[in-house]
């Protein structure tokens, strides 16, 4: 059976008709072209098909497209602003956070949710206070970042891209 889906992919709005077995993942890169998001493991283990839906990171193999009709989805593409990267981006590249790069896109868009998730003030199975702001060390970034697997083992300069990330962000 087909259902007709409007999404808005990196600030486009499309409208297509799909089967409804489809996965978010296989309409973005098959139908849309979006090539940041991956296709990894398709059982929602390894997080390289992540993006951000509704500004929450998501995997988006185990996602059908249909229900998130009228959704907004950002991939890692469409973080930057033009030629300039998003700063989560720019830590990526300036800490040397990847190495196949297979993984980085849906890296850096779970990177960015979380980030988000620790400012709304949403707690980890890590986070010790549960009644003030969330601290974003060290162990709360590896456990936040513990769905998305680096078969090359980057992981010291993706914590590290992240930490960068976050204290540039608060003030002194």
């Amino acid at each position: 059976m087909d259902a007709r889906v409007t999404l808005t992919v990196d600030g486009s709005r499309r409208e297509l008709t799909v089967d409804t077995r489809t996965t978010l993942l296989d309409l973005l890169r098959d139908r849309l072209g979006a090539m940041a998001p991956k296709k990894g493991c398709d059982h929602g283990q390894c997080g390289a098909c992540t993006v951000l839906i509704d500004g929450r990171r998501a995997t988006t193999c185990l996602a059908f497209a249909v229900a998130h009709d009228g959704a907004t989805v950002t991939t890692a593409q469409g973080l930057s602003n033009g030629a300039e990267l998003h700063p989560v981006q720019q830590d990526f590249l300036d800490h040397d956070a990847f190495q196949c790069g297979y993984c980085t896109p849906g890296q850096i868009c779970s990177a960015v949710g979380m980030i988000e998730e620790a400012r709304a003030g949403h707690p980890s199975h890590v986070t010790r206070d549960l009644t003030g702001p969330v601290v974003l060390d060290d162990e709360e970034i590896r456990e936040r970042m513990s769905g998305n697997l680096c078969r090359c083992g980057a992981y010291v300069n993706i914590v590290a891209a992240i930490r960068d990330v976050i204290l540039k962000e608060t003030p002194p």
